[in-house]
């Protein structure tokens, strides 16, 4: 691994570009500790320190923001715009034909979508700043903070409008700066700057579980849970790596006095198709309702049976309905993104035919048949994923929001595995020897 990097920074091309990304990140995480304008940027940082970042309601932005919405950065809302403006466009996709057409336009037509995005982007985030600001107005943002009420001392409606201008402007540059690393560097960029917003709070949620631990000043739960880390990536990689790959067989065709086809290949169906999506589906889903009472302030009977099974994030209700949730959206995301009667037109149009399937109708069925039984096992083990490191962790004072579990460590490995393969193949199409040296 070692030697691969070394190789990487000794390619001139492949050096800028990692250099580059380097040098965006650093821009990215100096954005995450620049406070908004309006802010009392001390009263913040004691309510931070009181409160910690286990806030179920704000945790997951909180979390995709590297903690900068707790702070009231100008990258508070962070990527999280950017990412619920995707997975809204690629919903819609599927219902609205217009859309589904520029889809199949190819790159005239994803340059749209691309358009499209960024203007429900902006949306999005004036929406948010609105809510995120409102919430720091109110002092709910902190709790039981005591100075949860002197965030904001300046309260008129220019210094609202003013702050909530600055995220919106932030959002766009951390836009602006994923599509830099697209274009200039290693990877894709949203999924980078996501990933480090994650890890940018590794660190501070590993030591804060060797500071509460109680057996050897903290070290045995501290080593626990990187012993069960190291066996959640390793799970985790085994299953996203994990593929049913279904033969497919092209036919021989006469083009002249040339014959075409003949040739074999495969589909690859991966065991975990839907990603972490219907993890993050699930998680905003469940955040509705406690969001509901806190800005509703009741305290009617239903407010007060949200506030008790819904909130904190650890009853059996909430496990329950989020485990529920994960498993629905899995074979929801799963039935919109893979269209298996569009596969088996495509193979049927190009000569190609699964070995003892029928072409047409029978390959659709068979491959919707396939991809229904590796669904479930998916589903189940994102399901696990999500609840089991929370569960097992909290026993060490770690909150939802620790690296170890859950979306994050989906999020990682994921990210992880994809820019590794994009590095490899850089290098393999600059050092390969082939017959000559």
């Amino acid at each position: 691994m070692l030697t691969a990097f070394a190789r990487a920074f000794k390619t001139p091309d492949l050096r800028k570009k990692l250099l580059f990304t380097l040098a965006i990140i650093v821009l990215f995480r100096l954005g995450s500790h620049i406070p908004v304008p309006g802010v009392n940027y001390k009263n913040v940082q004691f309510c931070v320190d009181q409160a910690g970042t286990g806030n179920s309601l704000f945790g997951l932005v909180n979390m995709f923001s590297g903690g900068a919405l707790l702070q009231i950065t100008i990258f508070a809302l962070g990527i999280m715009p950017y990412i619920t403006a995707s997975i809204i466009l690629q919903l819609l996709t599927v219902v609205i034909p217009k859309l589904e057409n520029l889809k199949k336009e190819g790159q005239s037509g994803t340059a749209k979508i691309t358009q499209y995005t960024r203007y429900l982007t902006v949306a999005l985030a004036i929406l948010q700043g609105t809510g995120l600001v409102a919430t720091a107005k109110t002092g709910a943002l902190f709790g039981s903070c005591q100075l949860r009420t002197e965030i904001v001392s300046d309260r008129s409606i220019f210094t609202m409008i003013t702050m909530v201008l600055t995220m919106t402007a932030g959002t766009c540059v951390v836009m602006w700066l994923g599509e830099l690393i697209t274009d200039r560097g290693i990877g894709n960029g949203m999924s980078i700057l996501m990933f480090i917003s994650i890890a940018a709070g590794f660190i501070g949620a590993m030591w804060q579980i060797k500071l509460q631990g109680k057996i050897a000043d903290g070290w045995v739960e501290f080593g626990v849970v990187i012993l069960v880390g190291l066996a959640m990536v390793a799970l985790v990689v085994f299953v996203e790596q994990a593929q049913r790959r279904i033969p497919v067989q092209y036919a021989k065709r006469m083009i002249g006095r040339r014959a075409y086809g003949g040739t074999s290949t495969y589909i690859p169906l991966k065991v975990n198709q839907a990603g972490v999506i219907p993890v993050i589906f699930a998680s905003s889903l469940l955040y509705i309702p406690a969001l509901v009472v806190q800005f509703s302030g009741s305290t009617a009977g239903w407010a007060t049976w949200i506030q008790k099974h819904f909130v904190k994030g650890d009853h059996p209700y909430y496990i329950a309905a989020y485990f529920l949730l994960i498993v629905f959206f899995a074979f929801f995301y799963v039935a919109i993104s893979f269209n298996p009667e569009e596969v088996a037109d495509n193979m049927k149009k190009y000569g190609g035919f699964i070995p003892g399937i029928r072409a047409g109708r029978p390959t659709a069925e068979y491959l919707s048949y396939v991809l229904n039984r590796i669904t479930w096992p998916g589903s189940l083990y994102l399901g696990l994923i999500a609840l089991v490191p929370t569960m097992a962790l909290a026993g060490f004072g770690a909150n939802q929001n620790f690296p170890f579990g859950g979306t994050s460590i989906l999020i990682i490995v994921g990210v992880g595995l994809e820019t590794v393969k994009q590095i490899e193949s850089q290098l393999q199409q600059r050092n390969y020897e082939g017959f000559l040296r």
